[in-house]
């Protein structure tokens, strides 16, 4: 049993992980942007296109939420992924929507597409290789962290 909105919130994000690894995207979780925002949800796929998905676990979270037009500048398709509860309707229409749970996640509503020009987009995909790398990096060599500040 999962409680809390960390708890629903970490399932749902599984979910769309799934769901985008199905679709051809390789992503990341808790992904800082160049201005210091934290998507949910970081993907890229071989093409080099972006999604950024903003989980919401309840209505009060993403009522609260109001830094979510901010990562636009960052993706070239944004979406929300909410719970099978959650009233779709409540999700604004210049936004993708996902409904998810821990097995996966179907999209309700495709994401309008704006894409990045090309420097942004050489820069966004810059950052995610090497935050992917970096994240592999310290989970093969746990080390890694102590000898970069020592050195």
């Amino acid at each position: 049993m999962v409680s809390g909105r960390a708890g629903i919130a970490g399932l749902l994000s599984r979910g769309v992980r799934r769901a985008l690894a199905e679709r051809g995207f390789s992503s990341l979780t808790e992904f800082r942007l160049a201005s210091g925002r934290r998507a949910d949800v970081m993907a890229v796929n071989e093409a080099g296109d972006v999604i950024i998905v903003e989980i919401k676990s309840s209505i009060a979270d993403f009522r609260a939420d109001q830094k979510w037009p901010e990562y636009q500048a960052f993706c070239d398709s944004f979406y929300f992924a909410v719970g099978a509860d959650f009233p779709a309707d409540l999700i604004p229409p210049e936004c993708g929507l996902m409904v998810a749970d821990g097995f996966g996640a179907v999209i309700l509503r495709d994401a309008p597409l704006v894409k990045l020009n090309a420097a942004r987009r050489r820069a966004v995909v810059l950052r995610v290789a090497l935050a992917a790398s970096g994240r592999l990096h310290r989970l093969e060599d746990p080390m890694l962290a102590m000898a970069v500040t020592a050195g």
